[in-house]
C-alpha cells in the first residue's frame, strides 16, 4: 500500500530512492470517481521504473478547473483511494492548478500522461519542467469511454428521480 505524504515527506522519499539508484515515475491528476480507465493507465505508469507517485489536485484547484460542481470525492479519499492501489508508491496533494511546482520539487526520472495528451497540440505544462530536469515524457494509450465525465453521463443517463433506489449499496 502506497503513503499519502506531504510535500517535505515526498522530497525526502525522493531523496531514498535516488541514493538507492531507483527510478521514479510520476504523473498527476484529478482522479475523481477512479475508473478502471485510471487503474490502467497508472499500472502502465508504474510499470516504467521502480516507484510511481501520483500528484493528486486538490479540492481546491479541482473546483477552479473542473467547476464548482468538482470535485465529487474529497481529496483525502481520492488520496487513501489512489494510495490503496498496488501501483502507486505514493500520493502527494498540491494545490495550485498544474503540478509543474511539485515536478520540479521531486526531480522525476519520467514523467507520464495519458494519450488525450501530447507534445504538438495539448501540451501538458508539466512537461517542459520535467524536460528541464533531464526527465523522460511519455504517453500513454488512453481508453476511449473511461473518463470521468463518460462515467457521470452514464449514471446520469440511468437515473430516475424519485424511483426506488436502495441506498445501501
Amino acid at each position: 500500500m502506497g503513503l499519502v505524504l506531504s510535500w517535505e515527506e515526498a522530497r525526502a522519499w525522493r531523496a531514498s530512492l535516488r541514493a538507492a539508484g531507483k527510478r521514479l515515475v510520476f504523473t498527476n491528476g484529478h482522479f475523481d470517481l477512479l475508473h478502471v480507465g485510471h487503474l490502467d493507465y497508472l499500472e502502465a505508469a508504474r510499470a516504467l521504473g521502480d516507484a510511481l507517485c501520483v500528484g493528486l489536485n486538490s479540492d481546491a484547484s479541482t473546483r477552479a478547473l473542473k467547476g464548482p460542481s468538482r470535485p465529487f470525492i474529497p481529496q483525502e479519499e481520492r488520496a487513501r483511494l489512489l494510495a490503496a492501489l498496488a501501483c502507486v508508491d505514493a500520493v502527494v496533494v498540491f494545490d495550485s492548478p498544474t503540478a509543474e511546482e511539485l515536478v520540479a520539487a521531486l526531480a522525476p526520472d519520467i514523467y507520464v500522461k495519458g494519450g488525450d495528451w501530447n507534445l504538438t497540440t495539448r501540451i501538458p505544462p508539466e512537461a517542459q519542467v520535467a524536460r528541464a530536469l533531464g526527465a523522460e515524457v511519455r504517453f500513454l494509450p488512453y481508453l476511449p469511454e473511461h473518463s470521468t465525465t463518460a462515467l457521470v453521463e452514464r449514471i446520469m443517463s440511468r437515473y430516475t428521480p424519485g424511483a426506488n433506489v436502495n441506498e445501501g449499496s
